[in-house]
């Protein structure tokens, strides 16, 4: 019977010794990076995540690096590209904000109460004249637009804007809708 081992474990453990150096310098230089890093982001833990990725880019490719002595300038580009590449990567599904995008619903009336208003309205749109009534009917009831609603009359947009303008003052006249207002 075979067993397999996983290698990749006991490889990362013998190259973390591989360069003396880059424990060194990162012990000698982790405050200062973690500061930039900080700046980058808002949360501080994101902000260790963000330099362990760019450290971890910077241990990659620590053989290429022919001068370091620019090995801050390398780590802050490894910053800057890794923040980059998460906030394109980024969706952002839902966020925190003070107030409720959603309104909050109207306490509900009592029911007979709207009944009775609906009621009121009704008897008030009947008092109107058989054309202004049409029109106002259409445009809020049927939420057509004035030009819909002129072209179902068979009328134009200026005669419904000011039947439908006169409509409404009588409407606010009408003396069984004073609770509403």
């Amino acid at each position: 019977m075979t067993t397999s081992v996983c290698t990749s474990a006991s490889n990362v453990a013998t190259r973390t010794h591989a360069y003396p150096s880059f424990s060194s310098y990162v012990r000698a230089r982790q405050p200062v990076l973690l500061r930039t890093a900080r700046s980058l982001t808002a949360n501080p833990c994101d902000a260790e995540d963000l330099l362990q990725t760019a450290l971890t880019k910077t241990y990659v490719a620590w053989e290429r690096i022919e001068d370091h002595r620019a090995l801050d300038g390398y780590v802050r580009r490894a910053l800057l590209n890794t923040r980059t590449s998460q906030w394109r990567k980024r969706k952002v599904d839902e966020f925190a904000c003070d107030e409720l995008p959603e309104p909050q619903a109207p306490p509900a009336g009592d029911p007979a109460e709207q009944q009775a208003l609906h009621d009121a309205m009704w008897r008030a749109i009947m008092k109107l004249p058989a054309r202004q009534r049409a029109m106002v009917v259409l445009r809020y009831y049927e939420d057509l637009s004035e030009a819909q609603t002129a072209e179902v009359l068979g009328v134009s947009i200026g005669t419904v804007k000011s039947a439908v303008s006169r409509a409404l003052g009588k409407l606010r006249e009408d003396p069984e809708l004073g609770p509403v207002r």
